[in-house]
C-alpha cells in the first residue's frame, strides 16, 4: 500500500529529533518493497537526496543499519528484516487509529493481511477479490493461500488481520464469525459404483476404497439407532482436497467433500452422492476468525461482510441453478 504523505506530519524541531517519524517508517517500508529508495522517495515527493537522508536518519535513531545499498539497489539488513515487521504492523495500526474517528470510520484503509485454505481461496475468492478492491480504493491486500491451520499464536505474528477456516471451529481463543454453511456430501463418480457398488449404510464404508483427507479415518454419522463412526480405509490418503476430487473424477474411490469444492460435478452427473439418508454427525461452517481485541479495523470487518454476501445463504454452490 503505499501510504498518505500527508497523513504522517514530519518532525522538525530539535525536541523532537529522537521521536519515531512516521514518514521516515513508511518511506523505509516502500524503499524495501521497491528495493529503491529513489523510486520510494518518488511517491511521497521527496529529492532521491532527500529520501536517502531521511532512511538514514531513521537509521541513525534506531541505531542500527537498516538497508545494504548498492548503485542498482537496496536489500534489508538483518535487523532490517526484523524492523520491518514492526514497522508494516505499526503503519497499519496509524492506519487503523485514522479510520476509526471522522471521516475514517466509513472509509476502510490500510493493508488487509487475509489467511485462507488454498483450493478454497481460487475457487470462491480470488475471482471477487478484484471487485472487493474496486469498493474499498482505501484498502490492499495481502492473500495468503495455505493448506496449513494458523491458530492464534501463529496469526498474531504473521500479522494476518483475519483467518477464513473451513470445518469445525475448535480454538476458543479467537474471535469466529460464521460466513456461511459448509454443507459436505459422501461421493463418488457413478463409474466407481458400477464397478463395486453401492454403500447402503455407513457400515458398508469399511469394505470400500476410501480417498482420506489428512489421517481423517473416522467418519461420523446419525442412523435411526444412534451415533455411528466408521474407521474408513484406503490406498489414497493426502492433506490436499484437489487431488482427492481428481482421484474421484477417475472413479478411484470415494470420499467426504464439501459441496463448495464439488458442486459443479454433482451437478453435471460426474460425481453422485451416497448415504443421503444418513447425516453427518458433525456440523461445520466456513469461519472468519480473527485475534480477539477490543477494536477490529473497518477493513477487517469490510472484507468479512464482503465476502458472507458474496457466499450467499445458502451459499451461491448449493443454490438451485435457475
Amino acid at each position: 500500500m503505499k501510504p498518505d504523505a500527508a497523513a504522517f506530519p514530519v518532525s522538525s524541531s530539535a525536541d523532537e529529533c529522537d521521536r519515531l517519524d512516521l514518514l521516515d517508517v513508511a518511506l523505509f517500508v516502500r524503499a524495501a518493497l521497491l528495493a529503491n529508495v529513489s523510486a520510494a522517495g518518488r511517491e511521497f515527493g521527496l529529492s532521491p537526496a532527500v529520501a536517502s537522508a531521511r532512511i538514514a536518519s531513521l537509521e541513525r535513531l534506531l541505531g542500527a543499519r537498516l538497508l545494504h545499498r548498492t548503485t542498482r539497489r537496496v536489500s534489508l539488513t538483518q535487523d532490517g528484516e526484523v524492523f520491518m515487521a514492526r514497522a508494516e504492523a505499526l503503519l497499519d495500526a496509524a492506519s487503523a487509529a485514522r479510520a476509526s474517528v471522522g471521516r475514517g470510520q466509513a472509509e476502510p484503509q490500510g493493508r488487509l493481511r487475509v489467511s485462507m485454505p488454498s483450493s478454497f481461496g481460487r475457487q470462491h475468492v480470488s475471482p471477487v477479490i478484484a471487485q472487493f478492491l474496486r469498493r474499498y480504493p482505501g484498502v490492499s491486500v495481502d492473500l495468503r493461500l495455505t493448506d496449513t491451520i494458523v491458530d492464534l499464536v501463529d496469526l498474531v505474528d504473521a500479522g494476518v488481520d483475519v483467518g477464513i477456516r473451513l470445518g469445525a471451529l475448535k480454538d476458543s481463543s479467537l474471535v469466529a464469525r460464521r460466513i456461511a454453511v459448509n454443507r459436505r456430501v459422501i461421493c463418488c463418480a457413478p463409474s466407481y459404483l458400477a464397478e463395486r457398488g453401492t454403500p447402503r449404510h455407513p457400515s458398508d464404508l469399511a469394505r470400500h476404497e476410501c480417498v482420506i483427507l489428512s489421517g481423517q479415518r473416522d467418519w461420523s454419522f446419525v442412523t435411526p439407532t444412534g451415533p455411528l463412526t466408521v474407521r474408513v480405509g484406503g490406498r489414497l490418503a493426502t492433506d490436499n482436497g484437489e487431488v482427492i476430487r481428481d482421484a474421484l473424477l477417475a472413479g478411484f474411490g470415494i470420499a467426504l467433500k464439501s459441496t463448495w469444492d464439488v458442486a459443479p460435478y454433482l451437478r453435471s452427473g460426474e460425481l453422485v452422492t451416497v448415504l443421503d439418508t444418513y447425516p453427518l454427525a458433525e456440523t461445520v461452517a466456513i469461519w472468519a476468525v480473527y485475534p480477539s481485541r477490543a477494536f477490529v479495523p473497518p477493513k477487517t470487518v469490510a472484507f468479512i461482510d464482503f465476502l458472507a454476501a458474496h457466499f450467499g445463504d445458502p451459499p451461491y454452490w448449493d443454490a438451485d441453478p435457475q
